[in-house]
């Protein structure tokens, strides 16, 4: 990946397609609870619709991964790419949990709602995005038209947490320049990505210069303290898709199995070939033909 003070001449090797995307910029907002900010970016459609996307980032990435992607879908809807609280821009907290981050979600479909006239919601999640739009799918049954997961790792209903401990990440430390930190990023879980475009550009987004020094976005302390859905079983009624990567460690073993096993019969799968776990990075035209075609 090549790193310079440049952004634009580091992403000048991207596709047309890419950079025309990237420059089709979402208005950036925010809406408040109780608890913090949570920053979402916005992309109106180009005619009058009642449709309604919702894209949600993966563990510790945040909404600008989904820039060069959203754009492709305002001929059909209204798109929003929300940062997760913890995460991007959206502020820290005491606490996280994906039934939390879920409502942050339901939060921002409702102000959409009542600013748009809104019939039919649209909701895409990658990775653990993928367990927070499933979650809301299934909490909020007359709210979500149809569902995208996308190589989400669901647990075996006989998961025991107690033997599974986590930890941090990346335990936040500080760097001296912007170039330095950019030159540390790396995709979690670690994978070959060769579209280095792509990366460059999400890299560009994830840290921040604080008082300290150059950091990453998102809260280190999330990561071994995030409350999960241990024993809860997706019920959504909705169509739903499952995509998941030919080469994706996160679905090696009996995990996909388990998870054809476990819904199938509620849900579709569909397999990207030459793709590792983060499909959208990988194989970014297919995504957004897949999602096109699947809820339109």
């Amino acid at each position: 990946m090549k790193i310079t003070d440049n952004l634009t001449n580091d992403i000048s090797n991207a596709p047309d397609w890419f950079l025309k995307a990237i420059n089709e910029i979402g208005i950036e907002n925010t809406i408040e609870d109780n608890k913090g900010k949570i920053s979402y970016s916005e992309w109106s459609a180009k005619s009058n619709t009642e449709n309604l996307i919702i894209f949600i980032h993966g563990t510790g990435a945040h909404k600008k991964w989904w820039d060069p992607i959203a754009p492709s879908f305002t001929d059909f809807s209204n798109v929003i790419a929300i940062d997760l609280p913890g995460m991007g821009d959206s502020s820290f907290r005491q606490k996280y949990s994906i039934k939390d981050f879920g409502k942050c979600v339901i939060k921002i479909i409702e102000e959409q709602k009542n600013k748009r006239r809104i019939s039919n919601v649209y909701i895409v999640g990658h990775s653990l995005g993928g367990q927070v739009a499933a979650y809301v799918a299934s909490e909020k049954k007359d709210l979500i038209t149809k569902l995208v997961m996308i190589d989400t790792f669901i647990r075996p209903p006989d998961y025991n947490p107690d033997e599974h401990q986590g930890g941090p990440l990346r335990k936040i430390k500080y760097y001296p320049d912007k170039n330095t930190i950019l030159k540390r990023f790396r995709l979690m879980p670690s994978q070959e990505c060769l579209n280095e475009w792509f990366l460059r550009y999400i890299a560009e987004y994830s840290v921040k210069d604080t008082e300290k020094g150059w950091r990453w976005k998102f809260d280190d302390n999330m990561f071994n303290s995030l409350e999960r859905l241990f024993g809860y079983k997706f019920t959504f009624s909705c169509p739903a898709l499952f995509i998941h990567g030919s080469d994706s460690l996160l679905m090696s073993g009996n995990i996909l199995k388990n998870i054809k096993l476990m819904y199938s019969d509620i849900m579709e799968f569909k397999e990207v070939k030459g793709a590792a776990h983060h499909v959208p990075l990988d194989k970014p035209v297919e995504i957004i033909d897949i999602i096109k075609k699947e809820l339109f």
